[in-house]
């Protein structure tokens, strides 16, 4: 695989918040990048995290940092678009979607302009809306806009199951899909450790498996953004690292494999609708979308979850 030359590795942020921020550090500690550009309407919020992420540059790989303008953009092959309002407490991700899709709908257009090759990478929340909103208004091909998807989801996932069998979490191959967010579906049909199904994998580790330890497990996933909301007030760094899995895979062109939300026309019954589903990104961006062979319970609940997905979005318009 070919990588591309530093010089072309030049990624924007739009919004300096928790998100945007970890992101941010998570990709100079990578050296991933040959140039950052962090646009927030505080510019000031903006250069101080310029200063604050130049300072530590001898610890890393030089690179050019900078506060700018949309126009600052024009150079970027990604941005990354974590701006907008956060999640409050009790709050569902599909009860921010009023307050951040006006957002959206004004920063999005002024991106493709200054940029109109560019790849929009979306981490606001509830992504999956706000992906098919930023993809509606900004006239880019499905390819360019990729949302966070059930990336952190799926991280989750594995890091409990790796726990609950004994295994380190990249030995564990399981999928979140559908929405980021309360009607996410485990593929448990699919799970496995290292090719071997859970079921197969149990009694290597001398014990049963048990469905209902499973679907504890699932639950811990769906809910743990509440939890650490919760105990905390925001969710930061795991997403930071989600990001800056998805933009290595673009920047480096790796065809990794990663469950990203993508616009959906016709899988398992969805039209229409950007939900995640396993897909080959690359420097193109997303490249492919698997077509999974799910069981028909699974079919069916992330037909319902598109479902949900775009009664909302229906309302908002």
């Amino acid at each position: 695989m070919t990588s591309e030359p530093m010089d072309m590795r030049q990624v924007g942020l739009v919004g300096t918040g928790l998100v945007g921020t970890s992101f941010a550090y998570a990709l100079i500690i990578r050296r991933l990048a040959s140039r950052l550009v962090l646009v927030d309407l505080n510019h000031e919020k903006a250069l101080g995290e310029v200063m604050d992420f130049e300072h530590g540059l001898s610890f890393a790989r030089p690179m050019k940092i900078e506060a700018g303008s949309y126009d600052d953009l024009a150079g970027c092959r990604i941005v990354v678009i974590a701006a907008g309002t956060g999640q409050r407490p009790g709050e569902s991700r599909l009860d921010l979607l009023g307050r951040n899709a006006a957002i959206f709908r004004d920063i999005v257009p002024r991106i493709v302009k200054a940029n109109p090759g560019v790849i929009l990478l979306i981490a606001t929340n509830p992504v999956d809306i706000l992906t098919h909103i930023a993809l509606e208004v900004s006239g880019l091909p499905s390819s360019r806009v990729i949302g966070s998807g059930t990336i952190l989801d799926t991280s989750r996932f594995r890091f409990l199951l790796g726990q609950y069998y004994g295994v380190d979490t990249q030995s564990v191959h399981a999928y979140i899909i559908g929405e980021h967010g309360d009607s996410e579906i485990p593929v448990w049909s699919m799970a496995n450790i290292g090719g071997v199904r859970l079921q197969e994998f149990a009694p290597l580790k001398n014990r049963r498996y048990d469905q209902k330890d499973m679907d504890d497990i699932f639950i811990r996933v769906r809910d743990a953004a509440y939890e650490i909301i919760k105990r905390k007030g925001a969710t930061y760094y795991a997403i930071g690292l989600g990001l800056v899995s998805i933009v290595e895979a673009i920047l480096g062109d790796y065809r990794r494999v990663l469950p990203v939300s993508t616009l959906v026309t016709g899988a398992h019954g969805v039209h229409d609708m950007c939900l995640s589903l396993p897909s080959v990104v690359g420097r193109q961006g997303i490249e492919e979308v698997l077509a999974l062979n799910l069981s028909n319970d699974e079919a069916e609940g992330f037909r319902r979850s598109g479902e949900k997905l775009q009664e909302t979005y229906r309302l908002l318009r």
